[in-house]
């Protein structure tokens, strides 16, 4: 996701590669990032930290290994800190990083062709201007929505968890195709522009998803039976309880 977004804010020219610093600890990938779009690397998060604005793009596991390594004084400059860790609380990253104005933000994958949604929750120290900042640079990778930070963990479940559970669904219309006959890489087609078109379709023409359900769906015809069909099996009941799962355990790893 840390490449996603630096890919993108390149491209569009938020940022010049010369004002990008990347802290990476394994020597081939920062060889990697240096050649690839020509950023300044390190392997010493205190170097990475010095900029004004700086994005936590690590595993929420190891936070409080970064933030105990580094000294005080490496962040007394007060940068403004973007984090994308999953299910870690503004409460946890303002004490790692005492009196830094912090916004927490969950990306999701899509981000990585232009197409993700990311939520934030901007903390208390957080400026109006230092908000439109961080609008600026998730806004790069897709749509960008503020929300409270006690909603973030739903969040997680619908758009960071929800690209799988979408995947999930393509794959199921694949199969389901190859099982009536289709070859492979058709079913594999149909699959994926029929789930691509339908999103744009609700996004552009406003309609709830019930609506265009029911537009699909002639008394007696293939759609209802298929519907029939899913709602037998509680698919809509699976999906509500995979969204629940994810947010819960959201909240498993932010405690």
């Amino acid at each position: 996701m840390g490449e996603a977004l630096l890919s993108r804010l390149l491209q569009q020219q938020v940022y010049t590669p010369d004002q990008v610093i990347v802290s990476e600890l394994l020597p081939a990938r920062r060889d990697y990032l240096k050649g690839e779009y020509q950023v300044a690397v390190t392997d010493a998060n205190a170097a990475a930290i010095a900029s004004d604005t700086v994005l936590l793009a690590i595993k929420p596991q190891v936070l409080k290994a970064v933030t105990e390594a580094l000294p005080a004084t490496t962040y007394a400059h007060k940068p403004l800190l973007l984090s994308i860790l999953a299910g870690v609380p503004l409460a946890r990253l303002a004490a790692g990083f005492p009196d830094c104005p912090v916004i927490r933000a969950m990306p999701n994958t899509p981000a990585i062709v232009g197409a993700g949604t990311t939520a934030i929750a901007p903390g208390q120290q957080v400026t109006a201007e230092q908000l439109e900042q961080a609008k600026t640079i998730f806004g790069a990778v897709g749509t960008v929505v503020e929300v409270a930070e006690s909603l973030m963990d739903a969040v997680t479940g619908v758009s960071g968890s929800g690209p799988a559970f979408v995947a999930l669904m393509v794959e199921s219309l694949s199969d389901g195709g190859v099982a009536a006959g289709l070859p492979r890489p058709i079913a594999n087609n149909l699959a994926q522009q029929t789930v691509l078109g339908t999103a744009q379709l609700l996004v552009d023409s406003g309609l709830h998803p019930g609506q265009l359900k029911d537009r699909v769906t002639s008394p007696g015809g293939t759609t209802i039976a298929g519907v029939a069909t899913l709602e037998q099996h509680g698919f809509r009941a699976a999906v509500i309880e995979a969204v629940q799962a994810a947010a819960t355990r959201s909240q498993e790893l932010g405690g």
